[in-house]
C-alpha cells in the first residue's frame, strides 16, 4: 500500500506521527482518534516547524498583559482600559472562494478578540494578490473585497485601515490577512481554559454541519497543485454575520456574570480544538457527548462533529448550577446553546457518541505535536540578485511622466475602490480611517469601562483618567505593513523593516508604538530554502522589537503558500498597536497652509534594490533591501514624537513606496485644500537622480511647520542629532514643483539648479485615484 493510502495520510499525518501516536495511546488509535490526531497535530493547529523559531520573539513588556497563547494578545493602555488585538490569516480559503474564504476571515477573527472578553471595536487588512491586468486577480480582489466588506459591515466593525499588494509571486495564491482591536478592562480578562471538575461545558452559537472540515489539516497545511483549488471548495465554511452580531452581544453579556470560567472560539479543527485546548491549559479532561451537540444535518459520525469547522460557535466552560443563566442569556440574543459535557480530572479528552465512549485521548497528546527542527539552507537566488548592476539601468528622461505611473501603480495608488466598500465610520469612533498612514480610533467615542464591563458611551465625551476627572481624548493607532520584495532580497532587514515602518506610521500621527502581532505568511517549510528564510525573518523581528520597544503578543504562522512548487514572497506581515495619549495633537499627512516650511527627517542614500521605481519602470526586482539603523530608527521616532506633542509640526508623512517624490506627491494629493502645491529642491551628490526621486531608503519622515515654529524643530532635531534638510515650501499654486540642485564647477557653495518635475497637482489626484478603478471598472 502507498503512503498517499495509508490511513494516516489521508488525515495529514507521517508514518513517523502515526508512531508517535501508537506510541502515546499504547495502541493502534481508532478512526475517530485517528481524525482528532491529525487535525490538532496539523501545521495549522500545532505550529511544529515554526514553534522553536517563535521561542526567540521578545513577548514581555510593562504594557502587555496577555502573550502568546491565547485567543489574541491584550495590552494595558491605562488602569481603566485595555486593548485585545489579533492578526490571522485566511488565505488558502480565500484563493478556493473568495467571498467565503475571506468573509469567514473577518468572522474568525472578530471572535479571537471578542474572545478575550473584548468588545471588537475595529478591523484592518493586509491583501495580497496577482497582477491586476490577469482578470483571475481582479476576481479574486472583488471576491475578498466583498466578502470582508459583507461581514465586517454586517457586524458593525469599523475597517480603518489595511494594505494591498499586487506582485506576481501571488497569482497563484492570494493571501488575506484580517486584524481586529477590541477594548477591555485590564482586570476583565477571559481565556481559552477548563477548570473545575463537574463544571459543565456547553455550546453556545449555531448549529454543526459537515462545513469546514479537515480545512485545517489538509487545506491550511498543505500546498496547492493546479487542479486542488477547485476540488477543495466545499471545504471553504459559509459565515452568517448576523449570527455573529448575536453571538458578540451574547458572549459580552455572558462576561458580565461570573457564570464563565473560560471560553474558547471553535474556529480551525472546530470542537475537537477548542475542547483539547482549554483542557491542557487547565490541566483537567473534558467529556463530551457529540449527540449533545445542536446538528444543522442529520446523519453525521462523531469525527464529523468534532472537526466541522461550522462558523459562528464558541465552546463555554461554565460552573456547575449557572447553566441556566448561561441559557437565558442566549435566548435573548436568539443564540442557540447546550450543555454537551462536564470538566474531569483524569486529563482525558473522552468522546461519547450517546452515552458510548468512542474515542479517549490525553488532552496534552493532543495540543502537544512533535516540534521539527527543518533543514535551512540559503537560496542560491540571493548572491546573483545582490550583484545585480545599477549602472546598467538607463534613467528616465521624463520625470514628470515617471511619476505619474508610479502614482498610477496599484502598489502605490489610492485603496479607496477597496475601502469605499467597508464601513469604516460605524461606532462613531473613527478618526483617522483608510487611506492614511495608519487608522486611528478615539476610545472615548466607542466605549467605556462599566461596573462590570464596557457600555457605550456618547462620541466625544473624554475618557476618565486616573484620577476620575476627564483628561485629553485618547486614541488607538494601529497599521498593518510588509514589504515582501525587500524580505524576498534579505529575510532578515526586510522582516525588521516592517516592524520599523509599522511603527512609523503610527508614529507620523501622534501615537507611541506599544506592541505588535504578525502574520508569518511562507511557502513550505519542508523546503529548506524557505525554512532559511522564515527563520531570518524571526531573527529580524525579534530585533527590531527589541529596538523599538514593540513585544510581539501573538500572531499566526502561514506556511504551504505555494502552488505548483512555486512560492510566494516571504511575506511576514506585522499588525502594530500604538497609544494615542491626546488626540488634539493628531496629525495628518497633507499640507495644511500656504508658507508651511517643508523638512525631510533622516537620510536618503543610493539604494533601488526591492523599490517600486525599479520594479514598475525598468521590470527588476534585484539588489539588496533597503539599509536600517534600528537604534536610529527608535531616536528618530522618539524626536517625531516629541515635536508633535509639543506642537511644533503641521503635517508628517512616513517615506516609503515610491521614495521621497511620491511621498512629497502623497502629502500634496492629501492636502487640506486643492489650491496648495509645493515647490522643493533636493540634493545630488554622485549617485543616480532616481535613487534620490524614487529610493526606498529606510528611517525617513516628512513634515511641515510653520515659520514660527521651524526654528524651535530644527533646534530639537540638532539637539537629537536627527539629520535634516529644508526641502521648500507649501504653496498657493496648485502645483508640484520638484527641482534638483547639484555642485556647480569651482566652489563647492555653487549650486546647478535643474527643474524636474512640475506638474498641477490635480493631475497627481487624477493618476493616484484611477491606479486600481482603471483595472476594476474597466
Amino acid at each position: 500500500m502507498s503512503e498517499m493510502q495509508q490511513p494516516w495520510s489521508l488525515v495529514g499525518l507521517t508514518e513517523a506521527e502515526y508512531r508517535r501516536v501508537v506510541e502515546i495511546l499504547g495502541r493502534e488509535p481508532n478512526p475517530t482518534e485517528l481524525h482528532m490526531f491529525g487535525v490538532m497535530w496539523s501545521e495549522h493547529c500545532a505550529y511544529k516547524h515554526s514553534k522553536a523559531a517563535l521561542r526567540r520573539l521578545p513577548t514581555r513588556g510593562e504594557h502587555v498583559l496577555q502573550g502568546p497563547g491565547e485567543n489574541a494578545g491584550v495590552v494595558r493602555i491605562d488602569d481603566d482600559l485595555a486593548v485585545a488585538f489579533k492578526l490571522e490569516s485566511h488565505n488558502h480559503p480565500s484563493f478556493v472562494d473568495p467571498f467565503n474564504g475571506a468573509a469567514t476571515g473577518v468572522g474568525g477573527i472578530l471572535r479571537d478578540v471578542f474572545t478575550m472578553g473584548a468588545r471588537p471595536v475595529a478591523t484592518l487588512n493586509s491583501l495580497r494578490f496577482g497582477p491586476l491586468d490577469e482578470p483571475k486577480q481582479r476576481e479574486l480582489l472583488r471576491g475578498v473585497v466583498a466578502g470582508i466588506g459583507h461581514y465586517g459591515n454586517t457586524v458593525g466593525v469599523p475597517c480603518i485601515g489595511g494594505e494591498v499588494y499586487f506582485d506576481e509571486s501571488y497569482r497563484g495564491n492570494c493571501l488575506v490577512n484580517a486584524m481586529c482591536i477590541g477594548i477591555l478592562r485590564p482586570d476583565r480578562i477571559h481565556r481559552g481554559i477548563a477548570a473545575g471538575p463537574g463544571n459543565a461545558i456547553m455550546v453556545v452559537g449555531n448549529p454543526t454541519g459537515r462545513d469546514g472540515i479537515h480545512a485545517a489539516s489538509l487545506l491550511a497545511s498543505a500546498e496547492f497543485s493546479g487542479s486542488e483549488a477547485e476540488a477543495a471548495l466545499p471545504t471553504v465554511p459559509v459565515g452568517d454575520p448576523f449570527a455573529e452580531k448575536m453571538l458578540m452581544e451574547a458572549c459580552l453579556e455572558l462576561f458580565e456574570s461570573d457564570a464563565v470560567v473560560g471560553i474558547q472560539d471553535m474556529g480551525a479543527a472546530g470542537l475537537i480544538s477548542s475542547s483539547s485546548e482549554m483542557a491542557a491549559r487547565g490541566g483537567v479532561g473534558v467529556e463530551l457527548d457529540v449527540r449533545k451537540v445542536p446538528a444543522r444535518e442529520e446523519g453525521m459520525e462523531p469525527w464529523e462533529f468534532l472537526l466541522s469547522e461550522s462558523q459562528e460557535r464558541m465552546l463555554v466552560c461554565v460552573k456547575k448550577g449557572r447553566e441556566a443563566e448561561v441559557e437565558a442569556i442566549c435566548r435573548k440574543w436568539g443564540v442557540g446553546c447546550a450543555v454537551i459535557g462536564r470538566v474531569t480530572d483524569d486529563g482525558m479528552v473522552r468522546v461519547l457518541d450517546d452515552g458510548r465512549v468512542v474515542a479517549e485521548v490525553p488532552a496534552r497528546a493532543l495540543a502537544e505535536a512533535p516540534v521539527y527542527h527543518p533543514a535551512k539552507a540559503e537560496p542560491a537566488y540571493l548572491a546573483e540578485l545582490r550583484a545585480f548592476d545599477w549602472s546598467r539601468l538607463p534613467e528616465p528622461e521624463d520625470w514628470n511622466e515617471t511619476l505619474l505611473r508610479l502614482l498610477g501603480s496599484p502598489n502605490i495608488g489610492a485603496r479607496a475602490w477597496i475601502y469605499e466598500q467597508f464601513d469604516h465610520m460605524v461606532q462613531a469612533g473613527t478618526v483617522l480611517g483608510p487611506g492614511g498612514d495608519a487608522g486611528v480610533i478615539r476610545l472615548g467615542a466607542a466605549v467605556a469601562p462599566g461596573a462590570h464591563g464596557l457600555t457605550r458611551q456618547p462620541p466625544g465625551e473624554g475618557l476618565p483618567g486616573r484620577s476620575g476627572q476627564a483628561g485629553p481624548p485618547k486614541g488607538i493607532a494601529a497599521s498593518v505593513d510588509c514589504n515582501g520584495r525587500y524580505v524576498y532580497l534579505n529575510p532578515r532587514r526586510g522582516t525588521a523593516i516592517a516592524v520599523a515602518e509599522a511603527a512609523r506610521n503610527c508614529v507620523v500621527t501622534g501615537a507611541r508604538p506599544v506592541a505588535i502581532t504578525n502574520n508569518c505568511n511562507f511557502g513550505n517549510p519542508e523546503k529548506p530554502e524557505i525554512f532559511w528564510t522564515f527563520d531570518e525573518a524571526i531573527t529580524g523581528m525579534a530585533e527590531a522589537c527589541e529596538a523599538l520597544g514593540t513585544p510581539v503578543t501573538g500572531g499566526n504562522v502561514s506556511f504551504y503558500n505555494e502552488t505548483s512548487g512555486e512560492a510566494i514572497h516571504p511575506t511576514p506581515t506585522i499588525g502594530m498597536i500604538a497609544v494615542h495619549e491626546n488626540l488634539d495633537r493628531l496629525t495628518t499627512p497633507g499640507f495644511k497652509q500656504v508658507g508651511d516650511v517643508i523638512l525631510l527627517l533622516g537620510e536618503t542614500r543610493d539604494e533601488l534594490g526591492g523599490s517600486e521605481y525599479a520594479r514598475l519602470i525598468h521590470g527588476v526586482l534585484a539588489g539588496d533591501a533597503p539599509a536600517l539603523d534600528l537604534a536610529f530608527e527608535k531616536r528618530l521616532q522618539d524626536v517625531v514624537l516629541r515635536a508633535i506633542h509639543e506642537g511644533l509640526v503641521t503635517a508628517a508623512h512616513d517615506v516609503a513606496e515610491g521614495g521621497l517624490a511620491v511621498a512629497l506627491a502623497e502629502m500634496a494629493i492629501a492636502a487640506a485644500e486643492p489650491s496648495l502645491g509645493c515647490q522643493v529642491s533636493i540634493f545630488l551628490g554622485e549617485g543616480r537622480v532616481d535613487g534620490q526621486l524614487f529610493g526606498e531608503s529606510q528611517s525617513r519622515i516628512l513634515v511641515t511647520a510653520t515659520r514660527e515654529q521651524v526654528g524651535r524643530l530644527q533646534a530639537l532635531l540638532m539637539v537629537e542629532q536627527i539629520p535634516f534638510r529644508v526641502l521648500g515650501d507649501v504653496t498657493a499654486d496648485g502645483r508640484f514643483r520638484l527641482a534638483a540642485l547639484a555642485p556647480g564647477s569651482g566652489s563647492a557653495h555653487v549650486y546647478r539648479r535643474q527643474e524636474l518635475i512640475d506638474l498641477p497637482v490635480a493631475d497627481l489626484v487624477r493618476a493616484h485615484k484611477e491606479a486600481i478603478p482603471r483595472w476594476m471598472d474597466a
